[in-house]
């Protein structure tokens, strides 16, 4: 066993909360809890818990049961979608007749994600697969001193390849509520109590001062809408457009229809329509209109006279293309 492991479960094995899903083997139990434990304090969970086992005491109970009433017991709980799937699961599991022992199998029951499955694979099962959730995922981040932002698809899969590292093999279960239980009472999301965790003497961010400071996630940009307009200039067959300054050598600028401010002179005319168009966390909104040709192009800039859709090593840029086709030159 792994030095992180031996730790923690020897941690684990000294004393953790009694919480009722922890005093059984059951999968319909353990699934039960992990499915109320999402979006759901531990002790806020128990007595809700307690009253849906006195109710359905086993899968087959809950299968049988009619929606309303699962939804009655589970009020106060919110996210009633996880309600829904719960008694939708349960069915599923009746129709096959037995609970699904085996992760890629829980994994395809209604409402079970990667979590719930590696948790009920584990300690139910002994599935040797490690769990990773927030608690984790914070665990992780500052033994490994590790600033990558947990919003990103990358870092939680190389956060999951060093829990899977740690994980004890031959007691996968224990090991993943010890983790767990670690993430929610000691490594804390504020103020953590490093002077009692037991895998203080292995911790980076302990070592470097840095575990307030982690782990770390972005923030999403906030939207940012933008109205803009497009100008259609013509010239005959050909339209002006514009070039955009190269990324490279190798990928010369699109071209682009001009903005009124990159065209001083050119009167605006009769509208062909709007279109919208979204740039990451920029979401425009183009108006297209007719204009006619300014007396002189402005200096510093690539002009050309182009016809759309006229065979040629002339890229158009995509907003160029759903204005040209709004103006029906496309």
């Amino acid at each position: 066993m792994n030095r992180v492991a031996s730790l923690l479960v020897a941690w684990y094995g000294r004393g953790h909360r009694d919480l009722p899903w922890r005093r059984t083997a059951d999968p319909y139990r353990i699934w039960l809890s992990e499915i109320m434990l999402q979006q759901t304090r531990a002790a806020a969970a128990v007595p809700y818990y307690d009253r849906f086992l006195a109710r359905f005491p086993t899968v087959e109970a809950l299968a049988a049961a009619r929606e309303p009433e699962v939804l009655a017991l589970w009020s106060g709980l919110g996210y009633y979608a996880r309600a829904r799937n719960l008694l939708r699961a349960a069915r599923e599991v009746a129709a096959r007749g037995q609970f699904p022992r085996r992760y890629d199998e829980l994994r395809e029951l209604a409402g079970v994600g990667d979590y719930t499955a590696a948790a009920v694979a584990s300690i139910a099962f002994g599935e040797p697969r490690a769990v990773v959730d927030g608690n984790v995922l914070r665990v992780v981040a500052r033994m490994e001193n590790d600033a990558g932002d947990i919003g990103s698809a990358k870092t939680r899969g190389r956060f999951r390849a060093v829990a899977e590292s740690w994980l004890d093999r031959r007691q996968p279960g224990v090991f993943n509520q010890a983790l767990m239980e670690l993430g929610a009472t000691v490594c804390l999301p504020r103020r953590p109590l490093c002077s009692g965790c037991p895998l203080g003497s292995l911790c980076r961010a302990r070592q470097e001062g840095t575990a307030d400071q982690l782990p770390v996630k972005l923030k999403a940009a906030r939207p940012e809408h933008i109205a803009a307009v497009l100008l259609v200039i013509r010239r005959g067959r050909h339209v002006l457009l514009r070039q955009r300054p190269a990324a490279s050598r190798r990928m010369p600028g699109f071209w682009e229809l001009p903005a009124p401010e990159q065209v001083p002179g050119a009167r605006a005319g009769a509208e062909f329509g709007s279109f919208r168009h979204t740039i990451t966390h920029h979401h425009y909104t183009f108006t297209v209109k007719a204009a006619a040709p300014p007396q002189r192009l402005p200096a510093g800039a690539v002009f050309r006279w182009l016809e759309p859709g006229a065979p040629g090593p002339n890229p158009l840029s995509t907003t160029a293309k759903k204005a040209l086709r709004l103006a029906g030159l496309l």
